[in-house]
């Protein structure tokens, strides 16, 4: 049976820098979910940052930049957090590896599981094309990432 990677806020599960829920309501999710198929993951947590968290972004530049070492995340209160948010990153990548994923959905915005859009590094909640950390390392390790606004552009056999 496939496997399809989820960022666990997504999934429901109390992760998120400030410690609240923002799961996505879906009939995929919860036919996945039935099924066993989902492996839910938190790179900031498995990267060793606690719940609730300073808020973080990153600063000149997306997740490439921040794996190629031209860019930092730094947390609100101006603490360099890029280690821990590569470490989570690598240990995603990981398991993705260990059970064969193909696909992963992940939060849309944040500055490790950004697909598309992530904040510019000023905490001002300005948008910026981009991708997160984690969602960078997934790209370049083959696999094909979704944001939850994108549900329905998901392969059919995963359907």
């Amino acid at each position: 049976m496939k496997k399809v990677l989820i960022s666990a806020c997504l999934a429901g599960d109390l992760v998120r820098y400030d410690g609240k829920r923002v799961p996505l309501k879906d009939v995929l999710l919860s036919q996945w979910r039935q099924k066993g198929m989902l492996v839910k993951i938190c790179p900031e947590v498995s990267g060793g940052l606690k719940i609730p968290r300073p808020q973080a972004q990153i600063e000149n530049g997306n997740g490439r930049d921040v794996l190629e070492g031209k860019a930092r995340v730094k947390d609100i209160e101006g603490n360099d957090v890029t280690l821990p948010f590569i470490r989570g990153a690598e240990y995603v990548l990981g398991l993705a590896k260990k059970y064969d994923i193909e696909i992963a959905i992940l939060k849309e915005k944040s500055p490790s599981c950004g697909v598309h859009y992530i904040y510019d590094g000023h905490f001002v909640s300005n948008l910026i094309p981009g991708f997160g950390v984690t969602a960078t390392i997934l790209m370049q390790g083959g696999i094909t990432v979704f944001s939850e606004n994108e549900l329905d552009q998901i392969p059919r056999e995963y359907r």
